[in-house]
């Protein structure tokens, strides 16, 4: 977990490995995209702006589908509703649920392409494997920013994360762990939280008291807290990763083969959803509906829709033009 990758010299301004890699995603996607509407005689402007708008409209969705997910922990009683309110819009703090980024980016970018008079199905095939490479490389954010972490294992390639991650906060919250009393600020109600990274740095904790507005913290504490470590658990991150890659190569592979159009996007679906469903089993996550997380149940819906896709197109085309493609634009 390496939150913080480095500072520019002499400007001082920390770069945050979060951060980097959604912009790293975003060039990418926007890369590959070009690359594919090339191939299809179609403007590749029109999909830089596509990939501005599915940015946008994804890291929105992506948010608000992890606040909705997690409500308790941005509606806590102990922090004032500003606090919480700065909690939910802090996404360097990690927490975009990748499934709600699709929900609202998709029909938005949809939206653009129609208006541009793109072939829907032919954009939702170039889309398709640039969806899938702009989330293996996010999944890396995650991973150095300590978000969507696993579940504990004793699996040789577990990994620790570090004081202050979110491993380590929600084991604590859980009561899996006990911190040191230098790391523990005591509530009204008699329960304990934790100090947060900010306070650790600053060496204070802000009250609201205005005759007693800074309590400092223990000079040894942030020495403490660099030995914290959190429970083994799977770096479900880098699993989603490998997944995402994979599947990016099976959807350019089917890319250049002859193919009803639309069905690259199905594929899509059909290959992102039980795998999702599978990764999801080494995770922690609220369930929704019986034993399965949101996650899961949408990794459900993913793959019903993207088979009943696949069927669908096949019982429309039954031009072989149209299977062989780029005839086909004008009338996808």
């Amino acid at each position: 977990m390496h939150p913080e990758l480095f500072r520019i010299p002499l400007l001082n301004i920390p770069i945050f490995g979060y951060g980097l890699m959604m912009v790293l995603a975003f060039l990418a996607t926007q890369w590959l995209s070009g690359r594919l509407a090339k191939t299809k005689g179609i403007d590749p402007e029109i999909f830089v702006n596509v990939t501005l708008l599915a940015l946008v409209a994804g890291v929105v969705g992506s948010r608000l589908s992890h606040v909705l997910e997690n409500l308790p922990d941005y509606t806590r009683s102990d922090l004032s509703a500003w606090q919480n309110f700065v909690n939910m819009i802090n996404i360097r703090s990690g927490g975009l649920t990748f499934y709600g980024g699709l929900i609202l980016a998709f029909p938005v970018c949809l939206s653009y392409v129609l208006y541009k008079k793109v072939p829907p199905r032919i954009a939702m095939d170039i889309g398709a494997p640039c969806l899938m490479l702009g989330l293996a490389i996010g999944r890396i954010g995650c991973f150095l920013n300590g978000c969507c972490y696993g579940a504990e294992t004793n699996v040789p390639w577990a990994v620790h994360f570090p004081y202050g991650s979110n491993a380590y906060v929600d084991a604590f919250d859980r009561g899996e762990i006990d911190a040191p009393p230098q790391l523990k600020v005591r509530l009204t109600d008699g329960s304990y939280r934790l100090l947060s990274n900010e306070e650790l740095q600053q060496g204070y904790i802000k009250t609201g008291d205005p005759q007693h507005p800074r309590v400092p913290i223990p000079d040894d504490a942030r020495q403490i807290a660099a030995t914290q470590r959190s429970p083994a658990v799977h770096p479900a991150q880098l699993y989603s990763t490998f997944n995402a890659l994979l599947i990016t190569a099976l959807l350019l592979a089917y890319f250049t083969m002859p193919h009803i159009p639309g069905r690259v996007f199905a594929l899509m679906l059909m290959l992102e959803g039980p795998t999702r469903f599978i990764l999801e089993m080494l995770r922690v996550e609220p369930p929704v509906l019986g034993p399965m997380s949101l996650s899961m149940v949408i990794g459900v819906v993913l793959f019903v829709a993207g088979a009943i896709l696949w069927i669908g197109l096949g019982m429309m085309s039954n031009d072989r033009h149209q299977i062989r493609g780029v005839p086909a634009m004008q009338r996808a």
